[in-house]
């Protein structure tokens, strides 16, 4: 292993997940076709939601918009160097691209926490308070709050960033993961990791708690509502809308408290555990949104169904 000074190191092996021999072309196809794939589906939602009138100016596709640009750098920050474990050949990663790696994951992960309490904020308002829902939500406010999620996540994933890599790391250099994440690389620091565990249990814990909070009252007021609507077709509008969102959140969230919120216990589940808000999630969101979405779903005949579809609604 390299070292700097002879005690620091300067790279690090990702060990990747564990798979038999025998399946490494299937797998190396498999999540480079989840990579392109992921990119194409979160990009068709961009370019629908950007396009169609009915859509890019309402706050509720804009955040779709965003969570596909968030979904798409997550997918790039992970996935092709997992593809790249499935190759010949020990492939280490730089001690700063260890670092930028851990940093813009948790930038990112931490964004798309505030980001989905956002819709469901939207979907409440727009839903218990339709009325008021033009003032309430506004394009100003939309974008303040975009805007407050990116900052937000930013010094989030700078904190753990820096706790992480303040530590000295001297040997061994495997990382018993496929990615560099907190966990994992803490285990190799040459120093008491106690703080940084307990740290990262509260911020991490802090964030997913009250964002999951935040989602679930609001989710509560909004079945109220929807039992309210006396119309089958109204109610069936409004849990179709609702119903990717809330969807996409349990797929997301379920995993990620499994990997932070439990003692620090080494389980063959982490790595599968991890693909999900790393691969799987950003691969069926777009999925996800188009097939459960009635909106999305007409945006789409109308983008590509031409003109006897520029009527519907």
């Amino acid at each position: 292993m390299e070292r700097v000074n002879s005690t620091l190191l300067t790279e690090f092996i990702l060990t990747g997940i564990p798979y038999p021999l025998r399946l490494r072309m299937f797998l190396f196809v498999f999540f480079l076709l989840i990579y392109i794939l992921t990119q194409l589906g979160n990009l068709l939602i961009l370019v629908i939601v950007s396009v169609d009138p009915q859509l890019h100016a309402r706050p509720m596709y804009i955040f779709l918009g965003v969570l596909s640009i968030i979904d798409m750098g997550i997918s790039t920050i992970i996935v092709p160097r997992l593809t790249m474990n499935f190759t010949l050949g020990i492939k280490p990663i730089p001690f700063g691209g260890c670092v930028a790696q851990l940093y813009f994951y948790h930038f990112l992960g931490s964004t798309q926490c505030f980001l989905y309490t956002l819709m469901a904020y939207d979907r409440y308002l727009a839903i218990c308070r339709p009325l008021r829902y033009p003032v309430l939500m506004n394009g100003r406010l939309c974008t303040s709050l975009v805007a407050g999620a990116w900052v937000a996540g930013s010094i989030h994933g700078a904190l753990q960033a820096i706790l992480t890599f303040r530590l000295p790391y001297c040997g061994p250099n495997q990382v018993d993961y496929f990615f560099c994440d907190i966990p994992a690389v803490l285990r190799l620091a040459c120093a008491d990791t106690t703080v940084n565990k307990q740290v990262t249990f509260v911020d991490i814990g802090v964030v997913v708690a009250t964002c999951f909070s935040l989602i679930l009252l609001s989710y509560v007021q909004i079945t109220r509502a929807i039992l309210r609507i006396r119309t089958t077709d109204g109610r069936h509008r409004a849990f179709s809308t609702c119903g990717a969102h809330v969807t996409v959140v349990t797929i997301y969230y379920v995993p990620c408290a499994f990997i932070y919120l439990r003692p620090e216990t080494k389980s063959p589940l982490d790595g599968a555990a991890a693909l999900f808000p790393t691969a799987i999630t950003p691969f069926l969101n777009p999925l996800i949104y188009t097939l459960r979405n009635q909106e999305v779903k007409l945006a789409l005949k109308r983008m590509i169904g031409g003109p006897g579809t520029k009527g519907e609604v």
